[in-house]
């Protein structure tokens, strides 16, 4: 018979799978790994920014992440580099909020449990926050799928269509930014890129269409949270950094497996 904890983690890990799945595939597609980074990053901020003047902790997160986001796309294409560009705000980011946290004396706050999650730890009322963030970002991932196809795989026929890459790419930002809320308490903001890219470069390797994609990498990230948290309940190690791992290793496979499934 499980734990209660342990059902609670299970349905926290597979409830941020499936919301990042389709999520996952766009960043894989549009080689955005290094904005989901920048994004997770700019998370920590936000916690600080909630302790330090008492406000709600998921807005604060959604807030930082997204203002993260936005403010990477207004600036691409104005001279810098964006693997610069990225690097110097997101490590600024995560640096600031650090440094936050550490002026807080009255504050007692876990950071590994941001940085790494606390998957173990999930309540009812982060499961419930969760999935009704999940939910949200699969509606709205939907919702927009055929635009935000369109403007990522051809940009000129978007503009043809009716379609404005630019305004699909401010509702990528937008659900990339609550999924890093959804996400921190399972595998925390150092993690969540990996969650959100592995399991989409994984299905890449074995299906032939987009829709194929998001639901063979919302079949791996679900896998990789339970195998992730067996394996850290039998060997006690960190929860989170075990489902990435069990990620990666469902990546080789799948990559290796690959090829067979692209010749049928």
């Amino acid at each position: 018979m499980l734990d209660d904890f342990m059902v609670r983690a299970a349905l926290a890990g597979i409830g941020v799978a499936l919301a990042a799945a389709p999520l996952g595939c766009f960043v894989v597609w549009r080689r955005m790994a290094y904005l989901g980074e920048a994004t997770a990053h700019a998370a920590v901020l936000g916690v600080a920014l909630s302790l330090a003047f008492s406000l709600p902790m998921l807005p604060s997160i959604v807030a930082s992440a997204l203002a993260m986001g936005l403010t990477v796309t207004l600036l691409r294409g104005k001279g810098l580099a964006m693997d610069t560009l990225l690097g110097v705000i997101a490590h600024t980011a995560l640096a600031a909020g650090l440094v936050t946290v550490a002026l807080l004396s009255d504050v007692r706050l876990d950071l590994n449990a941001f940085l790494f999650g606390d998957i173990l730890a999930v309540t009812k009322g982060d499961l419930a926050t969760i999935w009704g963030g999940g939910a949200l970002i699969l509606a709205v991932m939907i919702w927009r799928w055929s635009a935000l196809l369109v403007a990522t795989l051809n940009p000129d026929m978007a503009y043809a269509s009716g379609i404005d890459p630019k305004r699909e790419e401010v509702w990528l930002t937008l659900t990339m930014a609550l999924a890093v809320a959804v996400a921190i308490k399972v595998v925390g903001v150092l993690l969540i890129a990996a969650l959100l890219v592995i399991p989409a470069a994984g299905a890449r390797s074995l299906v032939k269409t987009p829709e194929n994609m998001a639901f063979g990498a919302a079949i791996i990230g679900s896998a990789a949270a339970l195998v992730g948290l067996c394996g850290a309940y039998l060997a006690d190690t960190p929860a989170g950094p075990s489902i990435v791992c069990a990620a990666a290793v469902i990546f080789l496979v799948t990559a290796a497996i690959g090829p067979l499934f692209r010749k049928e």
